[in-house]
């Protein structure tokens, strides 16, 4: 299935790219595809009677491909006796009865859901001593050989461009070894060790020189957070800062891609310089915003040549002079700011991104995490209270993970310490808390959080969030918390959207009956709280579209502290100047667990005041580039139709 789309796909448009590429609307799609392929090949050693040999990958990519290679065992009688795997890699060291051991992580996922062979598994075993490791890994080099190589190579790729755990500098030759990892690399596991203090700083890894041996490679990405790192692989030069862009030398690999993933790739994100296109508004706006900021140019100071000598002749002659671009595209631009993100009372608003009326609007706003709302759109959110429309806000799930263990010590010392210091007779409270300070005291790294001590993580949040919304104005029944249950595992692995998530939330929309609904429209991670908890919003709102008051409900997204919409994107700023920042900032303190090195800081060290700052700051910047009226800073909003 997949070499038929890659047939099909190949030509002029993809001459930047130096090697097979396939982009797919979700990962989901693409997920299916590759388990389709992998599939057709087991069957076809099957009929050969031959072992077919798999380089397996672990982390949060091949999820999709692992339950769909389930699914086609359970379904359709797909089996995988004849399989050998090879796993790429595994953190050192590391107990294979660990939750974060990759033993671990391919037993739950595939191999105890499959009648694979267990003498035919192989994971690198990271409970050796460092001295046996060499011999090790030359044994498992030499396995693989025996068997005459692996058949089809299963990648991801690290934000760095590592493949399997082979971190930029590593050489095209290098062997099966132990390495040490990047920080980029674990930061981005730290997720899943509760902290950067928790997690491996080695592992044993497959070497290049054996991923590239392989028949048939297969690398996925999915995200716009990947797409840079994509597209310097598929389209920038072999080296080996970038590990995956020796793919481009692979005889048979391909890079199989969400949307989000691909988008940076030139045929998508500037196809004019690839091919004669059909200029549609959306994309003359793309290319011209793309071209002033490319040449440092206030729109308006474009010229014709401009034009012609960045491959945008074709656009000249089917919309200019470039002046009649310019201005078209300026008044755009302009019309998307406005300090009325509820509708300005009694103003025209054909040329404004909210409706004037009704003067006073419900709105209702949801947080995936208790403090996305302030973070991601505070300055609005404030704005929306003082300037008199009905604001709800709803905080989609607990947070509770993202709270540090000494923060909950703390507070569950402090109930005990409260209560017998007032005499106050409450035996079950204090037994609770006992019991959550016992297990705080011992808890060692991967032990999930008894119920007690994600209920006190749970109360921390829950109160920041609280002195947030009082802090903006809102009262106590303006306040939700709906605890949605797919997130309540106690550990990052969240539970699948469910009849019960919906529900909550067809319920509240129900309730509030909002002309305006804000969500977080973050799609870089499509595994991520924030793009479930949008998977979550849009079918409540699917659920809810016959109803009467869904026809005046218009639903716009933000994006979270990491990333902001693309200035092509953007179809509503609302500005903020220097007092504003500050009440933003301020709001964004009421999260005091949040701050001070937080269990997920993720790659950026700074804290998320300053991240959200910064990111407001530079859209405005942006604006005042492309000539419009300078702000100390704007947060942007894309308006979604469902």
């Amino acid at each position: 299935m997949l070499q038929s789309i890659i047939d099909k796909s190949t030509g002029f448009e993809k001459r930047f790219e130096n090697v097979d590429t396939v982009v797919f609307q979700d990962s989901e799609k693409a997920s299916r595809a590759v388990a389709s392929e992998i599939a057709d090949l087991i069957r076809v050693k099957q009929a050969q009677k031959q072992p077919c040999v798999l380089g397996l990958a672990t982390g949060s990519t091949p999820k999709g491909l692992y339950a769909e290679l389930v699914r086609l065992h359970k379904e359709e009688g797909l089996s995988f006796k004849n399989v050998i795997s090879f796993n790429l890699d595994e953190y050192y060291p590391m107990q294979p009865d660990s939750i974060h051991s990759y033993v671990y992580f391919m037993n739950e996922l595939l191999f105890k859901h499959v009648d694979i062979l267990p003498e035919n598994v192989h994971i690198p075993d990271g409970t050796l001593s460092k001295a046996d490791i060499s011999d090790y890994c030359d044994r498992y080099e030499s396995k693989i050989e025996r068997l005459g190589g692996i058949d089809l190579q299963v990648l991801g790729i690290g934000g760095n461009g590592h493949i399997g755990f082979n971190e930029s500098g590593s050489l095209q030759n290098s062997r099966t070894r132990l390495v040490a990892l990047d920080h980029i690399t674990r930061v981005a596991a730290s997720k899943d060790f509760s902290g950067l203090g928790n997690t491996p700083r080695t592992a044993i890894t497959l070497g290049v020189k054996k991923i590239m041996e392989a028949k048939r490679v297969i690398l996925m990405a999915w995200g716009e957070g990947k797409s840079d790192i994509v597209k310097s692989s598929v389209e920038g030069p072999v080296t080996s800062q970038v590990p995956a862009s020796y793919l481009q030398e692979h005889h048979n690999a391909t890079f199989v891609l969400d949307k989000g993933s691909g988008s940076r790739l030139t045929r998508v994100d500037t196809p004019w310089l690839v091919e004669k296109i059909n200029w549609t508004d959306r994309l003359i706006k793309k290319a011209v915003l793309g071209l002033a900021l490319h040449l440092d140019k206030p729109i308006l100071m474009l010229t014709d040549a401009d034009y012609i000598e960045n491959g945008m002749s074709d656009l000249l002659t089917a919309s200019g002079p470039a002046y009649d671009i310019n201005i078209k595209i300026f008044n755009e631009l302009q019309n998307t700011i406005t300090g009325w993100p509820g509708g300005k009372p009694g103003a025209d608003d054909s040329k404004r991104p909210e409706r004037a009326e009704p003067a006073s609007k419900r709105v209702l706003i949801f947080s995936p995490h208790p403090d996305d709302d302030i973070i991601s759109m505070g300055g609005t959110f404030k704005r929306l209270v003082d300037q008199g429309h009905e604001v709800h806000v709803a905080y989609q799930t607990s947070g509770n993970i993202a709270v540090a263990d000494d923060e909950a010590h703390r507070f569950a010392s402090f109930v005990c310490d409260y209560n017998e210091h007032f005499s106050i007779e409450s035996p079950e409270a204090i037994k609770i808390y006992k019991e959550a300070t016992k297990f705080l005291e011992r808890k060692k790294s991967g032990d999930v959080d008894i119920p007690e001590v994600r209920d006190i993580k749970g109360l921390i949040r829950k109160g920041e969030a609280r002195a947030t919304s009082y802090f903006v104005g809102l009262k106590e029944e303006q306040i939700h918390f709906m605890n949605l249950p797919f997130y309540e595992t106690g550990t990052i692995e969240k539970r699948p959207i469910g009849e019960e998530d919906i529900k909550i939330t067809v319920d509240l929309i129900e309730q509030i009956k909002p002309h305006q609904v804000y969500a977080a429209g973050d799609l870089a991670d499509p595994h991520g709280t924030h793009k479930v908890c949008l998977d979550v919003i849009f079918e409540a709102m699917k659920c809810l579209k016959p109803k009467k008051f869904m026809k005046e409900c218009w639903l716009w997204l933000y994006r979270g502290a990491w990333q902001e919409w693309g200035i092509d994107e953007i179809e509503m700023a609302v500005p903020m100047g220097p007092d504003q920042v500050l009440d933003k900032r301020y709001g964004i303190f009421k999260h005091q667990s949040q701050k001070d090195g937080v269990v997920f800081q993720g790659t950026d060290s700074r804290e998320f005041w300053q991240r959200a700052e910064d990111r407001n700051s530079e859209t405005a910047e942006i604006y005042d580039k492309l000539g419009l009226s300078h702000y100390a800073a704007m947060e942007a909003f894309v308006r979604w139709e469902y």
